[in-house]
């Protein structure tokens, strides 16, 4: 029977020694998106089937999988050309956001990229990024799909006056907490799970 492309994932991540977490960390996803894919719930589009071939030292050829994307899990992504920043936010995100796929960008090309062909229910973009600000990368996003949730970052609370005048949904100073993250969400009225509600807890 044919290796799945889960299978061959967590076979070749096994040999170069890698774990879950160090593969996450170094692609700028959360450690569940890896656990999905090698629990064949999920599998990459080709930008991160790529970024996962660069990453195992393999051909993307040896990784392309037969299986279908399922849709059903919430796709996030955050945008920030500072790579310890990214890597921040994304852990903030995973803890706030536990049921959602979430990737992480340093360039807004790639991630304009993976939106052409997912459909992103939530994006955190990082205000001044080079060439492209956060303001163009919002519009362009919401050319795509109109319903994105779109939440600004910055580090300079003078941005939000500008901020407010795009159709983004909301504003928040960097670094990510996870309280600010989950007031931003229950303003969105986006229901996640609180990771620190226990239940029969108050």
């Amino acid at each position: 029977m044919p290796e799945s492309f889960a299978e061959r994932l967590r076979r070749l991540r096994t040999e170069k020694g890698i774990t879950q977490q160090k593969l996450a960390s170094m692609m700028y996803v959360d450690r569940s998106s890896i656990a999905r894919w090698e629990n064949g719930l999920r599998v990459p589009d080709m930008v991160l089937l790529s970024r996962l071939a660069k990453c195992l030292g393999v051909e993307v050829s040896l990784l392309f999988p037969d299986e279908t994307l399922s849709q059903d899990i919430p796709t996030v992504i955050i945008v920030d050309d500072e790579p310890p920043i990214l890597a921040g936010g994304l852990s903030t995100l995973s803890e706030a956001l536990p049921g959602a796929e979430i990737t992480g960008f340093t360039k807004p090309r790639e991630a304009l990229e993976f939106a052409l062909n997912h459909r992103i229910d939530l994006a955190f973009l990082d205000i001044e990024m080079g060439k492209t600000s956060g303001f163009e990368l919002c519009e362009k996003l919401l050319s795509f799909n109109p319903f994105t949730n779109v939440i600004f970052l910055t580090a300079y609370p003078n941005y939000a006056l500008s901020a407010w005048k795009t159709r983004a949904k909301g504003f928040l100073v960097k670094p990510l907490g996870i309280q600010e993250v989950t007031e931003q969400l229950e303003k969105l009225k986006i229901s996640v799970p609180s990771p620190h509600k226990k239940s029969g807890t108050r």
